[in-house]
């Protein structure tokens, strides 16, 4: 693919998310409205795309993509391990702190600018199932482990000082619970399951879905740059680690995964494009449950998504 057409591929993404950061830089939008445009995309937009997408997806070719789901699972799940045991035991961070970081240099917003890259480049219809695949990843194995992780460094900081009885087990099972209860991860799992049974959308249900799911590029990519507006930047050192772990080390791990496992080349570039977008909002958000990198997370969010202004065009022209 040829720049110009990278960048005529590129240009109309980044409009959208100028627009949305105008928004949020001059307060148009409130943190709370914010977040109210955050939900509709991930709680309703997106997963009703991606459902649609799944299900009217022979079992044929669903069953083909477990190559992707693995290289999908050591690409995310894999790079947070390894950054969570250098952050422990190389950087001396406790476990809460280590898993923050972790989370934040891994997560991608998969969820907000998928459809738009990778629909511009290969079609709607093309990238539903690997986006539904990385949703499934993210939020029923990433969110739930880094949960996890961070609360039993939690409370190993206090000490058990709020005298509280829950046990490993009760909250991980709590965790697990509560990512599953995403409609980013349960409904895709919903869709994969229906159609492995063998059922496929009839055209009333697609249209009905289609009238939601038909705003989720538009609205995903005016939130991402709603949320950048409304976010201070500390250019910190943690801040630019993280932001140059998301955008650089994570591709190429999974570029390694991919060659291992032998993904076709289209699977390959989605694969790679998927974990090279900018740091999720997301995972600021989990940041600011357990108080700890607050500003670090909110500021790595903002630089990886300019950087991706530079990342990405490199990627693609690679790649495609």
């Amino acid at each position: 693919m040829s720049v110009s057409q990278i960048f005529i591929t590129l240009i109309p993404i980044f409009f959208v998310i100028i627009l949305g950061y105008l928004g949020g830089f001059f307060k148009i939008f409130t943190p709370a409205s914010s977040k109210g445009l955050n939900t509709l995309v991930t709680k309703f937009a997106l997963p009703a795309h991606l459902f649609i997408g799944i299900t009217t997806t022979s079992k044929e070719t669903l069953i083909k993509e477990w190559p992707f789901f693995v290289t999908m699972f050591l690409g995310i799940i894999g790079f947070y391990v390894l950054l969570l045991l250098v952050m422990r035991f190389a950087f001396r961070m406790d476990l809460n702190t280590s898993s923050i970081f972790s989370l934040n240099s891994t997560q991608p917003s998969f969820a907000f600018m998928g459809i738009p890259v990778l629909g511009s480049l290969f079609g709607p219809t093309e990238v539903a199932i690997p986006i539904a695949v990385t949703g499934v990843v993210v939020n029923a194995l990433l969110d739930p482990i880094a949960t996890i992780v961070s609360s039993v460094g939690k409370k190993t900081q206090a000490n058990q000082a709020s005298g509280s009885k829950q046990n490993l087990w009760d909250l991980t099972y709590h965790s697990i619970l509560h990512g599953l209860r995403e409609p980013l991860a349960c409904i895709p799992i919903l869709g994969v399951i229906l159609t492995l049974l063998g059922f496929q959308s009839p055209d009333l249900l697609q249209k009905s879905l289609d009238q939601i799911g038909d705003i989720t590029s538009g609205a995903a990519l005016f939130a991402i740059g709603v949320t950048i507006g409304l976010n201070k930047i500390n250019f910190s050192k943690q801040a630019f680690s993280i932001a140059l772990l998301k955008v650089i080390a994570m591709p190429a791990l999974t570029y390694v995964f991919a060659l291992v496992i032998g993904l076709s080349a289209k699977d390959m570039t989605m694969a790679i494009l998927l974990v090279s977008f900018p740091g999720s909002a997301v995972a600021a958000m989990i940041a600011s449950r357990f108080e700890t990198l607050e500003v670090e997370s909110a500021s790595s969010f903002v630089i990886s998504s300019v950087l991706s202004l530079i990342s990405l065009p490199i990627l693609i022209s690679i790649l495609v």
